[in-house]
C-alpha cells in the first residue's frame, strides 16, 4: 500500500493535500482496500460548512457503509462530481481522481493534529498487531 509523503493523515483513514488555505480530502489506500469495491458515494453540497470531526458524507461498498468525518473545519468549496457516475475511482485512484471534497480551512492549525505518512504507517502496524491479539 502506498502513503504519499506530501499528505496529512488521520486515524479515521482520511488524507488532506494542502494547497494554500484549502485542502483536498480523500480516503487512504488502506481504507479503500478494507471497504472493498465502493458502489456509492454520498457527499455534501458545495458551500456547506463543516466542523472538524463532523460527518460530511458516506461511502457504501460491497462490505459496509462508512461515515466520513471531516479532518478539518471549513467550507466545502468543491466536491468530486465524477464519483456520482464512477464511485470506483475511490478504489482505483484514492490519492488522485478518487478525491472526495475540497475544504477552505477555518483554522489551518487543525492540520497539526494530523500525522505524516510514516506515523500513519506505524499506526496501521499497531492496529494490525492489536487485531491479531483479539
Amino acid at each position: 500500500m502506498e502513503y504519499p509523503d506530501d499528505l496529512y493523515y488521520n486515524r479515521d483513514h482520511l488524507w488532506v493535500r494542502v494547497q494554500g488555505n484549502r485542502g483536498t480530502v480523500g480516503v487512504t489506500d488502506y481504507a479503500q482496500r478494507e471497504m472493498g469495491e465502493v458502489l456509492f458515494v454520498d457527499l455534501p453540497e458545495e458551500g456547506s460548512q463543516v466542523d472538524k470531526n463532523d460527518t460530511f458524507g458516506s461511502l457504501e461498498s460491497s462490505k459496509t457503509v462508512a461515515d466520513l468525518h471531516c479532518p478539518t473545519s471549513g467550507e466545502i468549496v468543491s466536491i468530486n462530481k465524477d464519483l456520482e457516475e464512477e464511485p470506483s475511482l475511490v478504489n482505483d485512484d484514492p490519492y488522485g481522481n478518487g478525491w472526495l471534497i475540497m475544504v477552505e480551512f477555518d483554522d489551518p492549525n487543525e492540520l497539526e493534529e494530523m500525522i505524516n505518512a510514516a506515523d500513519y504507517e506505524t499506526f496501521l502496524e499497531q492496529k494490525e498487531d492489536e487485531d491479531k491479539e483479539e
